[in-house]
């Protein structure tokens, strides 16, 4: 019987990082809905709810201590239990990425766009791919999936190269265009971070699934 709890407390815990990648996930949407609106409301609404992220985060953190101290974890559960505060970790950082773009369309305010806002919105969508792959691979201890993860990383960081270069080249040809151009190269940056820790969280996948840790490099598979 004191299994069986134990195992409900996991499922629990694995139930707390879905409703988390749901809450970044939307903070992500909610952050790019702001910058190509312009909307300022939309923007205050993510840091708000930023908050959300952050008391979750500290629960669950605080449930996978509980569980390490009360329980006796067998080796394949207490790598699942360790798992997950690398995840929580990860994903309340992909909220801070998140929160750090609505910050910049408030410091924007009626900057006008020095770049169409063509490139941002499908990385954005990628890396938004990418998080819901991520969390779902973790949950299913699916590892296959997670290395999915890092090849979809690759498109991501493409598509943050192609606008860091536009942007320089724009700022070079003009360079009254600076600042605007440097808070759209914050954006962008803060989408390849979010791309980034999901692929922080399919490594650990792999290693709550087989005990390995690997590196997502997608020349390697």
């Amino acid at each position: 019987m004191a299994r069986d709890q134990f195992h409900r407390q996991i499922t629990q815990l694995l139930d707390g990082v879905i409703e988390m990648g749901s809450l970044v996930d939307r903070a992500t949407e909610r952050a790019m809905t702001a910058l190509v609106e312009r909307d300022s409301l939309v923007a205050r609404e993510v840091v708000e709810h930023d908050l959300d992220i952050n008391q979750l985060n500290f629960h669950l953190q605080n449930s996978c201590i509980s569980l390490l101290s009360l329980q006796a974890p067998m080796a394949g559960d207490l790598r699942v239990i360790v798992s997950v505060t690398s995840v929580l970790d990860n994903l309340e950082r992909m909220g801070d990425h998140a929160e750090g773009i609505a910050k910049i369309v408030l410091m924007m305010q009626d900057e006008p766009l020095v770049k169409p806002l063509i490139d941002m919105p499908i990385m954005a969508t990628k890396a938004r791919e990418m998080l819901r792959l991520a969390v779902q691979s973790f949950v299913d201890r699916d590892a296959e999936a997670a290395y999915g993860v890092g090849r979809m990383d690759d498109v991501v960081d493409q598509l943050y190269d192609q606008i860091y270069t536009d942007l320089v080249q724009i700022m070079i040809a003009d360079p009254s265009t600076i600042e605007p151009a440097t808070h759209l190269l914050w954006c962008a940056h803060n989408l390849e971070r979010i791309g980034d820790r999901a692929t922080n969280i399919a490594e650990r996948t792999v290693y709550a699934a087989t005990g390995m840790m690997p590196q997502m490099d997608v020349s390697s598979y």
